[in-house]
């Protein structure tokens, strides 16, 4: 019996990871625990702890961080730090045969430190990628820290083997949060609509806006641009609240200035259900989340993408890059208006990687020797 462990740390991982997780729990070779972290444990972003416990999947340990009203880049720094105590003290008494990380928070750099340092190989899946700002380094950090790789796309495989990485330990397996995306959003706009006040014959916009490190002063001011700009078109706007980085605090009170306006309606979190319901629903999403530029476009749904961080990564056509200006913004407001509405492929996969990923898991070998990692060049 293989035992793999999860570490997870926000709403959004956990929803990518949902049916991948699921297929792990339920393969007879392998026993799958989750370990939970972040924001996952903070009832300012709905403790969203007891979705996955809802979920039927194992949490073996949760791994407390400090939670600031106002945190900056320090408070993250320090956060990783606290992970990294945490997670070693998990670790060492689950003894998992693989710890699974995606993507590029702190919560998995430190994932990735822990378990190298206890002779644990580390999967990683969405490496290679371009994502600009802090994410783009930390990104990579993992990915250098990592044994196994399960990548979205050719050009991330490719990257990863300029990066040193063995190409025999890379699979191109697509994104596993487009997996069963379709049949996930079987919420029709009336209902939804229905369960915010909003009018379904009026536009709708989904709002997504998280901080950046490098802009962290930024947010509150970029904010109030969108939510005017769409407020100006007669938009519906139903906007989650950020993660919990450096600047966060700002785009919170941004949107909670807006609160009692007949056309907005802010939430914490949405169940993944919701969520892909309302991507699949909504007129426009708008923001810098990678559900834009991965998720959406399984839809055709237009998206507006402010701003650097999601910079440099591979789109699919139905995204409009802009900057957080007035101009810049009203320039893809128009734009995004006159879209047609197409879901004519993703680039990041067919749907089907958490098949791939949970094969590769249950039977590749793990031999010593993976651990000790060099260049291949």
């Amino acid at each position: 019996m293989r035992r793999i462990c999860y570490i997870s740390g926000t709403r959004a991982d956990f929803g990518l990871m949902e049916k991948t997780l699921q297929a792990i729990h339920s393969h007879p070779e392998m026993d799958l625990v989750v370990v939970v972290t972040g924001m996952h444990l903070s009832p300012r972003y709905g403790y969203t702890v007891e979705a996955i416990e809802k979920s039927g999947l194992p949490v073996a340990a949760r791994v407390e961080v400090d939670d600031p009203e106002h945190p900056d880049g320090g408070d993250m720094a320090m956060n990783i730090g606290k992970m990294l105590v945490g997670l070693v003290d998990v670790l060492r008494e689950i003894r998992p045969d693989v710890v699974l990380l995606l993507g590029d928070r702190g919560e998995m750099l430190a994932g990735a430190v822990a378990a190298i340092h206890l002779n644990i190989p580390v999967a990683h899946i969405h490496g290679g990628e371009r994502s600009g700002t802090v994410d783009e380094p930390v990104r990579h950090a993992i990915s250098r820290l990592s044994h196994l790789h399960f990548v979205a796309t050719s050009q991330a495989r490719d990257r990863l083997v300029r990066m040193g990485e063995r190409a025999d330990c890379i699979w191109v397996c697509g994104a596993p949060g487009i997996d069963g995306l379709s049949e996930l959003a079987n919420l029709d706009r009336a209902r939804l609509c229905e369960g915010v006040g909003f009018d379904p014959h009026k536009p709708v916009a989904l709002l997504l806006y998280h901080p950046v490190l490098q802009a962290s002063s930024n947010g509150a001011g970029e904010t109030h641009l969108i939510l005017d700009s769409l407020l100006s078109r007669r938009f519906q706007i139903l906007a989650l609240t950020p993660n919990s980085d450096a600047g966060s605090d700002g785009i919170r009170a941004a949107l909670s200035a807006y609160t009692g306006h007949q056309a907005m309606h802010v939430v914490a979190h949405l169940p993944r259900r919701e969520f892909v319901s309302w991507m699949a629903a909504c007129d426009l999403m708008i923001g810098n989340s990678s559900s834009g530029i991965i998720e959406a476009a399984t839809f055709g749904t237009p998206v507006i993408n402010i701003g650097q961080r999601q910079n440099l990564r591979e789109r699919n056509a139905n995204v409009i890059d802009v900057m957080p200006e007035p101009d810049s913004l009203d320039r893809g407001l128009q734009l995004a208006l006159g879209m047609p509405r197409s879901a004519a492929g993703n680039i990041y996969g067919d749907g089907q990687a958490s098949r791939r990923i949970v094969d590769v898991l249950g039977k590749h070998d793990l031999p010593h020797s993976l651990l000790l990692k060099v260049n291949a060049y």
